[in-house]
């Protein structure tokens, strides 16, 4: 690495991945997050790095650069080319920071819940406006240190959460990513006021590309492991709630007909945690997949949007 990059605090995960990572400040709040980056081998594209944007960053960058090292060294088995990944979370050895991370991809004006544990603070949603400045702006700029990037060419992948934070910055931001993948997004949260700025989303030209996504088992029809357990009335009371499938259909109805090319997946015997693997790998594919003609685009005429109102706290999942 340059000096330049040394003097940013860039150090090595791990190898032989070689995922980089940084303890970024953030330069409006002080708040630190972590920024993982890592890079194919090879020479960089005369126009930069395509790169895909990772949300809830410790959960996914180990699976991310695995699939690519996996995969995308032989692109006639697999139709996946190289591309840079750059994940965002935060300084801890944990998979997620359920605090912080209720605040950073909770869109605003958000809202305050009890505390996730005895005598902890409360759980505060809506900072997502600054989580969006640090993407698109410090984040950015630190990985332009080490790599030139080909911003005409960056996609963004979120779950759950984070697939909420990814829809509703297409929609205040169309122009940010290229390519939007939503896996399991939390469209009702709140009151879905998600839909408040589906109403009033105009997309850029080029229209942003949308894959979307949720676990059969987030439905109607709980795992079988879950099925007889202590928690079955629960847990189907919340999927009811929630209707991540029916959403998420509906959303791809909805950006259809505003003129996105749009791909909706159910993801055969996965409930909304175990997803995550496939998602990723679907991310992947839809960020730098060769041939993106193979997708079966999602029709217009398919799902009329509905609302609801789930009132369950922001936890990891």
């Amino acid at each position: 690495m340059s000096d330049m990059a040394k003097e940013n605090g860039w150090s090595h995960l791990w190898s032989p991945g070689a995922i980089r990572y940084t303890d970024l400040t953030d330069r409006v709040t002080g708040d630190i997050r972590r920024v993982f980056l890592w890079t194919p081998p090879g020479p960089e594209p005369a126009a930069g790095w395509p790169a895909l944007w990772l949300l809830d960053g410790n959960a996914v960058i180990a699976t991310a650069v695995d699939t690519m090292r996996a995969q995308a060294f032989w692109p006639t088995g697999t139709n996946l080319g190289w591309g840079a990944l750059v994940a965002v979370g935060y300084p801890t050895d944990d998979a997620y920071d359920s605090f912080r991370r209720s605040w950073d991809l909770g869109p605003p004006p958000g809202q305050t819940y009890p505390p996730f544990h005895d005598n902890g603070p409360q759980v505060r949603t809506g900072g997502g406006a600054e989580m969006a400045r640090f993407l698109l702006e410090d984040a950015r700029e630190a990985v332009e240190t080490q790599i030139r990037l080909d911003r005409a060419q960056q996609s963004l992948f979120g779950h759950s959460f984070g697939g909420l934070f990814a829809l509703w910055l297409m929609f205040v931001k169309p122009e940010a990513f290229r390519n939007v993948i939503a896996a399991s997004p939390a469209i009702t949260w709140e009151g879905s006021f998600l839909l408040e700025h589906l109403e009033r989303f105009a997309p850029s030209a080029p229209a942003p590309r949308v894959h979307l996504s949720a676990g059969e088992w987030e439905g109607a029809h709980l795992a079988p492991f879950q099925d007889k357990g202590p928690e079955r009335a629960a847990r189907l009371a919340a999927n009811a709630r929630t209707r991540t499938i029916a959403a998420a259909r509906e959303m791809a109805g909805a950006l259809t007909r505003k003129g996105c090319d749009v791909v909706y997946e159910t993801y055969a015997q996965e409930t909304h945690m175990s997803v995550l693997p496939v998602a990723v790998n679907r991310a992947l594919h839809w960020a730098f997949g060769l041939d993106q003609a193979t997708w079966p685009l999602w029709r217009a005429s398919c799902e009329t949007l509905q609302e609801n109102t789930p009132k369950e706290p922001p936890h990891a999942s």
